[in-house]
């Protein structure tokens, strides 16, 4: 080996160290340790094997022939099927160690294994395998180098064989250089230290993405009415941000989220409703406009029912007074009847404001103040018909939630931020806070908690904004709304981006892409379903 060949050998095991101590996907980093174990034996063929200690097996996961051109497992490739390629136990029935088979010899020693023809030492090592693959594809398996991965704290986590080593002259098929066979060792050991290192990022992660799906399910049981709410709208992100990725066409051709973009999409999805631990149920809840922890329509009919007593009362005392004029007792039953219809029609119109389903015009407000300033006699007191209070959530125009209500409502979207600014997500996931909290702000500056404008919004906070916005309408179990039709959703979304609140671009990508009509399909009710967005 030449000076020069030597130093480029070197520079490339320095890239590689660097490679496997950076890549936190496992199925990357199996694929890229066969990768660059062939390209440094020059080995034809490569299989990467990971240990199962509770199952006692060898499981495949990486498998790669460039004169077959088979490359099987890994990032691109899929997972390895189990049926044609099945797990090789690591111990024999009686329960010894399985040492025929030359992977589970070098799982078992820890030893690495070089064997010059596979056909000439068939006596020491099962090689039924490779010789009736040989058998079927008309391949000559002739040289192996079989690697341990031995992470530092002592265990084997996985096996390497490689298979066929070539001469860089001629391409001749020969026995593994020892000089080749120090440098896997090398790339073993390094890649046994950055799978275990990968392996323990991942399941980090997933007990941390567990954590958060349990919180946002936590949030979501709150309220009997957005059970469902937070998935949905993790399910809708995903959907259109893969989207995206997938297209060749116009300005998302151009825009694309790589794996810790796509991550930081979901988990701000998730977490976009965290806020709402501190939002008192009764409000979330709030199906009428009297509700609180109960609906308080109840107290003023209990209040309708007294007055009628009173009323009732009064044309008794009235009647007694001359017990014999029927004149007098004619009067007072008709003036008790007027006075019972009057009630009921009150009672009706407030009840009719408290449902919060349709908008209040000034006649109705003026009802309600009307009924407000009116009171009955009960003993030496003088009470109101209604309350101030209820007076004040029944002139609530639209909706069921006062002004103040809507604050507290809000606030969740601080709540959200204040919360996930103190999590230490690491760098790949920094923008999760941003994200999350951005889902109500609008492009024109008027949203909230922060008041955000277009240019501080990215397309990440928006795609969470139309998520959680086609969600909201399309949602049939809202308590405070009837289930919208898809055509009416298609004007509101239409009108928000008119107003200046959406990004327009992307709601009608949205629409023809197809992301909201397979939402809609396993979401929406039928009663609703009455437009296909990718056909207007």
């Amino acid at each position: 080996m030449t000076l020069e060949e030597l130093q480029l050998l070197v520079d490339r095991m320095t890239h590689i160290g660097t490679e496997l101590s950076s890549e936190r996907e496992v199925d990357v980093l199996l694929e890229m340790i066969v990768d660059e174990a062939r390209r440094i034996t020059l080995a034809d063929g490569g299989t990467l094997f990971l240990m199962d200690e509770d199952d006692a097996q060898l499981h495949w996961a990486i498998i790669q022939n460039e004169s077959l051109n088979i490359r099987i497992g890994g990032s691109s490739q899929g997972q390895v099927d189990e049926k044609l390629f099945k797990p090789i136990d690591l111990y024999e029935e009686d329960g010894a160690p399985e040492l025929d088979n030359v992977a589970t010899h070098v799982a078992h020693t820890g030893e690495p294994l070089s064997i010059e023809d596979v056909y000439d030492e068939y006596d020491e090592f099962d090689f039924e395998g490779p010789l009736r693959f040989d058998a079927q594809t008309g391949y000559r398996t002739k040289s192996m180098l079989v690697l341990p991965l031995v992470h530092f704290e002592g265990g084997v986590i996985g096996v390497l064989q490689l298979i066929n080593a070539r001469d860089p002259s001629t391409h001749a098929l020969i026995p593994f250089p020892a000089t080749h066979m120090a440098l896997a060792q090398s790339l073993a050991s390094q890649a046994a230290v950055a799978v275990k290192n990968a392996n323990l990022f991942r399941e980090l992660e997933l007990q941390f993405e567990a954590f958060i799906r349990s919180i946002a399910a936590a949030i979501d049981a709150k309220s009997a009415y957005t059970a469902g709410h937070v998935k949905r709208v993790v399910d809708i992100s995903m959907a259109l941000a893969e989207a995206i990725n997938a297209s060749t066409e116009g300005r998302w051709a151009r825009t694309s989220f790589d794996r810790d973009e796509l991550k930081a999409i979901k988990i701000a999805s998730w977490m976009h409703d965290i806020g709402k631990i501190a939002t008192p149920e009764y409000i979330v809840d709030k199906a009428t406009k009297l509700e609180t922890i109960f609906d308080r329509i109840e107290l003023v009919r209990l209040r309708y029912q007294l007055m009628q007593k009173s009323a009732e009362c009064d044309m008794l005392r009235a009647m007694l007074r001359a017990p014999g004029d029927a004149q007098l007792a004619a009067r007072a039953q008709a003036d008790f009847g007027a006075r019972v219809d009057a009630l009921q029609r009150e009672l009706a119109d407030i009840e009719s404001c408290n449902a919060g389903t349709e908008f209040m015009t000034d006649a109705k407000l003026e009802r309600i103040q009307q009924i407000a300033a009116q009171t009955f006699e009960l003993g030496e007191h003088a009470l109101p018909h209604l309350t101030p209070d209820e007076a004040y959530n029944l002139s609530i125009r639209k909706g069921t939630l006062t002004r103040e209500e809507i604050e507290v409502i809000r606030n969740h979207a601080q709540v959200s931020y204040d919360m996930l600014i103190e999590l230490p997500f690491s760098r790949h996931l920094s923008q999760v806070p941003e994200i999350a909290a951005g889902h109500h702000e609008k492009l024109n500056g008027k949203g909230y908690p922060r008041g955000l404008g277009a240019e501080e919004l990215g397309v990440e906070a928006r795609i969470l904004a139309i998520a959680d916005i086609f969600e909201a309408l399309t949602a049939a179990d809202r308590p405070y709304k009837r289930p919208t039709p898809l055509s009416r959703v298609k004007r509101i979304l239409e009108a928000m981006v008119e107003d200046g609140e959406l990004d327009g671009e992307l709601v009608s990508f949205a629409m023809r892409s197809g992301v909201f009509d397979a939402y809609a399909e396993r979401e929406v009710s039928l009663a609703q379903r009455d437009l296909v967005f990718a056909q207007n």
